[in-house]
């Protein structure tokens, strides 16, 4: 029997400064969170939220105009220390891997536990699937996300810089990488060279 594996796809939106303006302190925190389970190849879950930031809950003007996220929005979402414990709950004896597009994300996370004194919710192994779609096509440059999926001929789900659609949009990537991967893996049929090692067999006649 094939052993469960679960991939989690997670896409966090942030806050931003003003435009040259600089702020004491100021680091990004985590406003939105979009997140999509993943077991043994189905979609057991999803989930969306804002968050309230900690530090400095005041959005940008920036930050609502890139985002179309409002004061409200965030005013009313759930705490960080909520969004913590939401992750955690995903902590389960199973093998599982984090898929983010870019290191950003995790990054943000862990600085924003940092800051507010909880442990990192995570046990699993991390996968920048931007980096692995670098790789895979060998480009030259990392590739935005709703670039990426063009790339493939396909749409973005939904909106992009809305959380869940984009970790919905990192998810249908993943699963578009894997089929070409495997379709590049499969062996190619032997030939009779491949099967006799004629070094040998002329050696035998010697």
């Amino acid at each position: 029997m094939k052993e469960a594996r679960q991939h989690i796809f997670i896409d966090f939106e942030f806050t931003m400064p003003e435009r040259n303006v600089r702020m004491k302190e100021f680091y990004a925190e985590i406003i939105e969170v979009g997140l999509v389970l993943v077991v043994n190849d189905q979609i057991k879950e999803q989930f969306s939220s804002y968050v309230t930031p900690l530090k400095f809950p005041m959005l940008s003007e920036r930050c609502k105009s890139f985002l179309h996220i409002s004061q409200q929005q965030v005013d009313n979402g759930i705490s960080f220390y909520e969004l913590n414990r939401k992750l955690e709950e995903f902590n389960k004896n199973i093998e599982t891997t984090i898929v983010t597009w870019g290191n950003m994300d995790m990054k943000v996370l862990r600085h924003n536990c940092l800051e507010a004194g909880v442990v990192f919710p995570f046990k699993a192994s991390e996968l920048d699937l931007s980096m692995e779609y670098k790789r895979f096509f060998g480009d030259q440059n990392q590739t935005g996300l709703w670039k990426a999926v063009k790339e493939y001929g396909k749409e973005g789900t939904g909106r992009h810089h809305r959380a869940l659609d984009d970790a919905l949009t990192t998810y249908n990537i993943f699963r578009l990488v894997e089929k070409d991967k495997r379709y590049l893996e499969k062996p190619k049929p032997t030939t009779i060279g491949d099967r006799v090692d004629f070094s040998k067999l002329l050696n035998e006649f010697a």
